[in-house]
């Protein structure tokens, strides 16, 4: 053996240390990433707290809090914001999370795989639909349906928007639900199969209380987009501040805390009574969204503790 091709020990160890610099290097860049998206949203807030809190002494809480939404004239209630934004969520809440429930149990455990071949990449086309377009199909096809169906003044409701903001949202669903599903072990719908259990009983019983965190934190991100959505919202709702008030308000034109952002932030006069009003609203739409985040976090963290309980 030719000794001179074996490094000599300032050799290895020059390596060892060139590859000890890079692993810290590397080590602290991903640090630094994961701890810069902390500090973005604390610089987020800041920036909406910093223009936004300006509303409070401008305008008077029984003025802010009350149901009339037209700055031309000095009322700022948004309570029709608030009530047109749960209204709208709630409903695509419940148009979406049956269907993305469905499909995802479909392709994760009925489906055969060439079908999952062409179900999931028809998934992730959908998901990256412009809610521009949804919105255009939206206001040329379903609102007009919707108007003859249920024999409406107009077909531009909430429920236009609750439908329009469900397939925003089934995609999400579906993703995330199908990929907690598929992440159960085989073994355990074997087990549950081999004590003679159906293929329902199966799914029901066993695979998706495993996968039931997954499960959980995919309706929780599908509710979190659909708060979010804007440009649907606001060219299906109608755009008409009013309070929604009982179950027939899903039939009336609305208006969400989105929309008004988008449709006014670019006509109104920097630092004036309206600027900061439309940025109070910002801080209340951040606040929602933060707390569906926070309770999807600890409905997961709940799940994972029980199991743990469980299984020790």
């Amino acid at each position: 053996m030719d000794t001179h091709l074996i490094p000599g020990p300032k050799k290895r160890n020059a390596k060892a240390a060139f590859s000890q610099v890079v692993e810290t290097l590397i080590s602290a860049v991903i640090k630094a990433m994961g701890y810069s998206a902390v500090v973005f949203v604390i610089m987020i807030f800041y920036f909406l707290m910093s223009e936004g809190l300006a509303a409070v002494g401008e305008v008077p809480l029984n003025v802010l809090f009350s149901a009339r939404w037209y700055p031309i004239e000095g009322y700022y209630g948004i309570l029709p914001l608030i009530s047109g934004s749960l209204l709208v969520t709630i409903g695509a809440t419940l148009f979406a999370v049956p269907i993305g429930l469905a499909t995802a149990i479909f392709v994760a455990e009925i489906a055969p795989r060439w079908m999952r071949e062409i179900f999931k990449p028809v998934i992730e086309i959908l998901a990256g639909l412009p809610s521009v377009v949804l919105g255009f199909i939206g206001i040329i096809a379903l609102a007009p349906q919707l108007r003859q169906l249920f024999n409406l003044p107009t077909g531009l409701t909430a429920l236009a928007g609750s439908i329009l903001l469900g397939i925003i949202a089934i995609p999400t669903i579906v993703s995330i639900a199908e990929d907690a599903l598929d992440g159960v072990p085989r073994s355990y719908r074997d087990a549950a199969l081999a004590i003679g259990a159906t293929k329902w009983q199966t799914i029901w019983r066993v695979t998706l209380p495993a996968a039931r965190s997954g499960v959980l934190t995919a309706v929780m991100l599908g509710i979190g987009r659909a708060i979010g959505e804007t440009m649907t919202v606001m060219m299906v709702t109608g755009n008409a501040p009013i309070v929604a008030t009982g179950l027939g308000a899903i039939f009336m034109p609305t208006r969400t805390m989105t929309a008004t952002i988008a449709a006014e932030m670019g006509e109104v006069a920097n630092g004036s009574v309206h600027y900061h009003v439309l940025f109070l609203i910002g801080i209340i739409l951040f606040l929602i969204s933060l707390a569906v985040n926070i309770i999807a976090s600890a409905m997961v963290f709940r799940v994972k503790k029980r199991a743990e309980r469980i299984l020790s």
